[in-house]
């Protein structure tokens, strides 16, 4: 595992982290939101962490780690470190209320059927308690970005892809409220961005405090945390969503594009 990636690290993270951004374009610039898009978007991202998750990261972390801890070892500790991932981004979900939570289904609502001039105090709590949900949710997610990005480029990039894929609808999610609440589209939108600024701010804090530690144990236990991280967000998060706003092939044909599409770039990437 490489690790003299650092500047793409950052600038990865910040790219993923900034695409919730897109979603305040989207709600700004569209009459509504196109939900099958949303579903195979969702789906097609679930396929790209649930490959790189298990075709990938799972299986380097365990040579990495048996390599310097043998092969028992190695192979207990990478199953603890993968389960430890998906406790942690559950525990997460867990502590953040349904309705403010990002990672729970919520309804896309047409935008041009609200007035431009509406102020609801409600819905600005509603903007401002989303927009905290996400920056608590994509704190981890630019530490994952951060660490593929400096192990292996490739699974960086590929990463990052999906992260931002997938945090296309959070922006949305904090654009509506914020436009519905002060009528301003400039706001919806440096709210939807701003949102996603935890991503990198999650990447500088691992390169702070994990540089001076990273070793291959440290980045196999780091990886195998990553994929239970991205394989939790894609069964708990993304394939319900892609169900939820499309029909069950269309979330099953994004899942399976994702699959491939992500198969052949790693394949072009080698």
């Amino acid at each position: 595992m490489e690790t003299s990636n650092w500047g793409l690290a950052l600038i990865l993270s910040l790219l993923a982290g900034l695409s919730t951004g897109l979603g305040g374009l989207f709600v700004l610039f569209l009459k509504s939101v196109d939900t099958k898009l949303l579903s195979i978007s969702a789906g097609f991202s679930a396929g790209i962490m649930i490959y790189i998750s298990f075709a990938e990261i799972l299986p380097d972390a365990k040579l990495q780690i048996i390599s310097e801890l043998g092969e028992s070892s190695g192979g207990w500790i990478t199953l603890a470190s993968f389960i430890a991932g998906i406790i942690l981004i559950a525990a997460i979900d867990r502590l953040i209320p349904s309705y403010e939570n990002p990672h729970e289904i919520n309804e896309i609502q047409k935008v041009d059927k609200y007035p431009s001039n509406v102020k609801t105090h409600p819905l600005m709590k509603t903007c401002l308690l989303t927009v905290t949900a996400i920056t608590i949710h994509n704190f981890p997610e630019g530490m994952v970005t951060f660490i593929s990005g400096i192990s292996q480029y490739k699974l960086g990039i590929a990463i990052a892809l999906a992260v931002a894929i997938h945090n296309i609808p959070e922006g949305i999610a904090v654009a509506i409220p914020a436009y519905i609440a002060t009528g301003s589209k400039r706001k919806a939108f440096l709210f939807s961005l701003l949102s996603g600024i935890t991503e990198p701010l999650g990447a500088i804090l691992a390169f702070i405090f994990l540089a001076p530690f990273l070793s291959g144990t440290l980045l196999g236990i780091l990886f195998s945390a990553v994929a239970g991280i991205m394989v939790y967000i894609s069964f708990d998060e993304l394939l319900p969503t892609a169900e939820h706003y499309g029909e069950h092939h269309l979330a099953i044909y994004g899942l399976f594009t994702g699959m491939l599409v992500m198969g052949i770039g790693i394949q072009i990437l080698l």
